[in-house]
């Protein structure tokens, strides 16, 4: 087996989740962009492991491995999004971030407007 073809397409599938990552407001769509990418990790530690003829096939024990760390990701990513959608009524990444709130409580704009209030 060729090694350049499970290669190229890992790194297509990477590449397309690191798009969504980047791109993407959506949280769920930012979730399932990461899940991509570490299927494209899963298919190079396959592809790795076959090509070398590995006796303990260490690469597919690895990608057990990552398919469990990911299944764990995607729960608790997948509860945290729907508490925040919940709470805020969004799921918009830069919505959220805009609205972060401090340790006392008080948003970085209401701070602001005491602080002008003050002055």
């Amino acid at each position: 087996m060729h090694l350049a073809y499970p290669a190229v397409l890992a790194v297509l599938l990477f590449s397309v989740g690191l798009y969504g990552v980047l791109a993407r407001r959506n949280a769920i769509l930012v979730l399932m962009s990461v899940e991509l990418m570490l299927n494209a990790v899963n298919l190079n530690l396959v592809a790795f492991d076959v090509w070398l003829r590995d006796t303990v096939h260490a690469g597919q024990a690895l990608t057990l491995f990552t398919i469990a760390i990911a299944a764990a990701e995607i729960g608790i990513g997948l509860a945290i999004v729907l508490m925040v959608y919940r709470n805020r009524g969004t799921s918009d990444v830069d919505r959220l971030r805009d609205t972060a709130e401090t340790a006392d409580g008080d948003a970085p704009a209401d701070r602001e407007e005491k602080a002008e209030a003050t002055a």
